[in-house]
C-alpha cells in the first residue's frame, strides 16, 4: 500500500490493527505515525512497533492518507475541531467508536470528508477480529478496498448498512466480554468436578473455538448443529433444557438491548 497511515489514539484497538497492518505487509514502520495523549504510549509506538509517536494531533492529520480516530466518543468534538484544518483533502477518516455517526462527523469538519464508520473487537489482537464498516458517499470503491485491506489485516470484514450500526457492538463489538463470560462459567463448571482450572480454561475455550468454526466453514445453521450433539435421552439434551429453563437465550437478547440502549443513549449525549 503507498498510502500514509495515522492513528489519533493509539490505545489496545489501535496497537491491534497497526500490528496487523504491520505483519500483514500492508505498510512499513515510515509510513506509519501515531498520536497519543501520554508519554507512556508514545513511547509504545516507538519501542513496540518502531514509529514515530507524538502528542501532537495535528502533525498526525497533516501526515496522514488514510487518518485512524481512535478515541473516545466523548473526545470526538474536541480532536476533529483541533485538527479539521489540517488534514487532507482526500484523507479517508476510519472512525473507530461507538454511538458517533457519519453525518455528525461531517457537520463536525463543517465541510464533505471521506469517511468510514467501523466497529471492530478485542479480537482483533489476535487476527481474528470482526469489523463492521459503514462508508459515506464521497468514499470511492478504491478508498473502500484500501481500508478493508487494512482492517481484513486483523480478521473479518462486513459492510453494514449506517442504520444498524448501533446494533453492531451489541453483536460483536461487546459480545466477547459474554464469549469470555461463558468460557469463565464452563470452567468453573470443570473445576466443580475436579478438573484442574487451567486445563478447564483450554477444554472450554477451545470447545467455544471449535464450534464457531463449525458455523462458519459449514454454513449450516447453528440449532442444526446444536442438534447434532443432544442423543435423544442423552446428557445433552438435560444441559440444553437446563439451559432453557434458565433464559439463557432469553438473557442474551436482553443483554444485547440493553448495550443497544447505551450505544444510542452516547449518540444522544445521554
Amino acid at each position: 500500500m503507498d498510502k500514509t497511515i495515522g492513528f489519533i489514539g493509539f490505545g489496545k484497538m489501535g496497537q491491534a490493527i497497526l500490528s496487523g497492518i504491520i505483519k500483514s505487509g500492508l505498510a512499513i514502520p515510515r509510513q506509519v505515525k501515531v498520536s497519543a495523549s501520554t508519554d507512556e504510549t508514545v513511547a509504545i509506538a516507538k519501542e513496540t512497533f518502531g514509529i514515530v509517536g507524538t502528542k501532537n494531533n495535528r502533525e498526525i492529520a497533516e501526515f496522514a492518507d488514510v487518518l485512524f480516530l481512535a478515541v473516545k466518543p466523548g473526545l470526538y468534538n474536541k480532536v476533529i475541531t483541533e485538527i479539521k484544518d489540517d488534514i487532507r483533502t482526500d484523507a479517508i477518516i476510519v472512525m473507530i467508536a461507538a454511538g458517533v455517526s457519519l453525518g455528525d462527523v461531517e457537520a463536525r469538519f463543517g465541510r464533505k470528508v471521506k469517511a468510514v464508520r467501523t466497529m471492530p473487537n478485542t479480537p482483533s489482537l489476535v487476527g481474528e477480529g470482526m469489523t463492521a464498516l459503514c462508508p459515506n458517499e464521497s468514499v470511492t470503491a478504491d478508498d473502500l478496498e484500501a481500508i478493508i485491506n487494512i482492517l481484513g489485516s486483523v480478521g473479518k470484514t462486513e459492510i453494514i448498512s449506517e442504520h444498524l450500526m448501533d446494533a453492531i457492538p451489541a453483536i460483536s463489538g461487546s459480545s466477547p466480554a459474554y464469549a469470555f463470560m461463558f468460557i469463565e462459567a464452563l470452567a468453573d463448571g470443570g473445576v466443580r468436578q475436579g478438573i484442574p482450572r487451567e486445563q478447564a480454561y483450554r477444554l472450554a475455550a477451545q470447545a467455544v473455538l471449535g464450534a464457531a468454526k463449525m458455523v462458519l466453514e459449514t454454513g449450516r445453521h447453528p440449532g442444526s448443529l446444536k442438534d447434532d450433539v443432544c442423543t435423544p435421552g442423552g446428557a445433552t439434551i438435560e444441559a440444553v433444557a437446563e439451559l432453557e429453563n434458565s433464559r439463557f437465550r432469553g438473557a442474551i437478547l436482553s443483554a444485547m438491548n440493553s448495550c443497544t440502549k447505551k450505544i444510542k443513549g452516547l449518540a444522544a449525549g445521554k
